[in-house]
């Protein structure tokens, strides 16, 4: 896969092969979402009966919108933030939704940086997460061999208690019999203390010294990142063709071996079954829309930038859907892979699978280790399975970082076309990330990781910049003028006159009505049910949250601030 680059100011280039600009969408946007969050939404809002909402959302927000992003870096040929020169005034969505992405990229390293950290402590034997006998353990550490021991022996000394392993609800301790929900299990000791090092921090006033463990990882996170998008989509589309489907043998092998596991099936029947009371309730419906929004990238332009590569007549519906079908499918997939081991955890502890699952970084950092832990061969399951992760979320980074620095090289091309001022510029704007990331590794690093997270790229923050990217083209440049622009650059209305009027009827009615009333009602209602953030019990101080509210406006007022500059400058220069 390669470009065909000018190095002129005036040529960008193009994707060369047919299936580069799939392959891209498919690395930036499959991700740790698609692995953690959807899985476990649908076992929060209703099992099998999510899928409801989230198809609706799918059909009447993201797709639309997905088509829009891809139709209009195309026609443009301009990242995320010239794009917008095609209307005079709209050019504050280009900025927030660069503002967005350079947010998002501050933070999603640091998840990798704990990745990596796994993956080199995964060859330890046995692995450190699997025992309580660390330096960092506690005395409350919950010792495996008491919940995964033989269920029909007595377990352990319980006070003259005679109880077996499937009995076992309390241990002795200190001569007192104790429950055992009052300690907490080795991996979650191991996350805490040993990975994170939360519990030297006090909160966000009390940051600490940095974990240099998670430094060095967080180092060689950004140097990949770095050698990928150095010379480009040049080099970042031939890397992606690898990183965007290797997870996806790696999560069907684990899968094989997971159905296998003693209780798996149980698992997977509780992410499917149907609870389809939880459809009454509107945060349902916010979280499929926030899930489809971050998953597929949009209001970030990332995607924009993308298929600013594309040629004219290059087929972006067949690209938008077809890549719509694989990123719901990982989800949908991902789900089983998750799922049956939650099932083996939970017969392995007697306990149901509600009990086991745990939402973000937990799934993935909590309930998985603390499966292959208990599987033969641990040490090469945990590999695999760390190494999926971060083949996920390396492409997912490169590929938004990608997106940020062609926005920025479009705006200015004289300053970052000319010789190797682009590389340059990369390896600045890697350099500033990772020292904005060192902030994020210290002990008390995850109450900024939070932050960044529930504010910077929250639903709040993505459906206010859909909206206005929707309500721009529909109604100040003209939704069907942008849909005869679509029908120029492809052939589908020649070959498929009939598929055509379809697709034509349905951007209408989506574009023109029901995408921006959808949106518009979504975000109403994230404002009023918007809960402040907390993690595991702490409550933020007032000044983290306003922290957090100046992350989510710092992109947000971008779009009414340059249309009101832009309609000023304009009278101005009337007089």
């Amino acid at each position: 896969m390669s470009l065909d680059i000018d190095d002129g100011l005036n040529e960008r280039g193009h994707w060369v092969g047919r299936l580069d600009f799939i392959f891209s969408l498919i690395g930036l946007s499959v991700g740790l979402g698609n692995v953690w969050r959807f899985p476990y939404l649908c076992y929060k809002n209703g099992g099998g009966a999510f899928l409801i909402p989230y198809l609706i959302c799918l059909a009447v927000g993201g797709i639309p919108v997905l088509l829009l992003e891809i139709g209009l870096g195309q026609f443009t040929s301009q990242g995320g933030i010239t794009c917008w020169n095609l209307l005079h005034g709209w050019q504050g969505i280009g900025i927030a939704s660069i503002v967005v992405l350079g947010w998002i990229n501050c933070y999603y390293n640091v998840i990798l940086a704990w990745d990596i950290y796994y993956i080199g402590l995964s060859f330890a034997k046995p692995l450190p997460w699997s025992h309580c006998n660390n330096e960092f353990n506690t005395y409350k550490c919950l010792k495996p061999e008491w919940i995964y021991g033989n269920p029909n022996s007595t377990s352990i000394d319980t006070c003259g208690v005679n109880q077996t392993g499937k009995e076992l609800k309390q241990v002795c301790l200190n001569g007192t019999l104790t429950n055992l929900s009052d300690f907490t299990p080795a991996v979650e000791e191991f996350w805490e203390r040993k990975n994170l090092q939360v519990h030297l921090s006090s909160g966000i006033d009390d940051m600490g010294s940095i974990n240099w463990q998670l430094m060095i990882s967080l180092i060689v996170a950004w140097i990949i990142v770095f050698l990928i998008i150095c010379k480009g989509v040049k080099s970042s589309g031939k890397v992606v063709y690898f990183t965007a489907t290797f997870p996806y043998v790696i999560l069907t092998v684990i899968l094989i071996r997971a159905v296998t596991l003693e209780n798996a099936f149980e698992g997977i029947r509780f992410y499917m079954r149907p609870d389809t009371s939880r459809l009454l309730d509107g945060q349902v419906w916010i979280d499929a829309a926030t899930q489809i929004f971050f998953s597929y990238t949009l209001g970030q332009g990332a995607i924009l930038g993308l298929s600013s590569y594309n040629k004219d007549k290059n087929n972006c519906i067949r690209d938008g859907l077809l890549f719509a079908c694989v990123n719901s499918g990982t989800s949908f997939y991902s789900g089983f892979v998750i799922f049956a081991v939650l099932g083996f955890m939970a017969g392995q502890q007697n306990v149901g699978v509600g009990e086991v699952a745990k939402g973000g970084p937990g799934l993935a950092f909590i309930a998985y280790p603390e499966a292959v832990a208990q599987m033969p061969l641990p040490q090469l399951w945990a590999v695999l399975f760390f190494i999926t992760i971060l083949l996920l979320g390396i492409d997912s980074q490169f590929c938004q970082c990608e997106g940020f620095i062609t926005a920025i090289a479009d705006t200015w091309p004289r300053v970052f076309r000319k010789g190797h001022r682009r590389e340059i510029f990369a390896a600045i704007y890697c350099f500033v990330s990772c020292c904005i990331g060192m902030s994020m590794i210290t002990h008390g690093g995850i109450y900024l990781v939070q932050l960044f997270d529930y504010y910077s790229a929250s639903g709040t923050a993505l459906l206010w910049i859909a909206f206005f990217e929707i309500f721009a083209i529909t109604y100040f440049y003209g939704g069907n003028r942008f849909i005869g622009n679509l029908k120029l650059m492809l052939t589908i209305d020649t070959n498929y006159p009939k598929l055509w009027k379809v697709l034509e009827k349905y951007l209408q009615v989506c574009w023109f009505v029901v995408t921006p009333v959808s949106i518009a009602a979504m975000f109403i209602f994230s404002l009023i049910t918007h809960e402040r953030l907390t993690y595991q019990g702490y409550v933020y101080p007032w000044w983290g949250y306003g922290i957090g509210w100046v992350l989510a406006l710092s992109s947000m007022v971008m779009i009414p601030l340059f249309f009101v500059i832009s309609f000023l400058s304009k009278r101005f220069r009337e007089r």
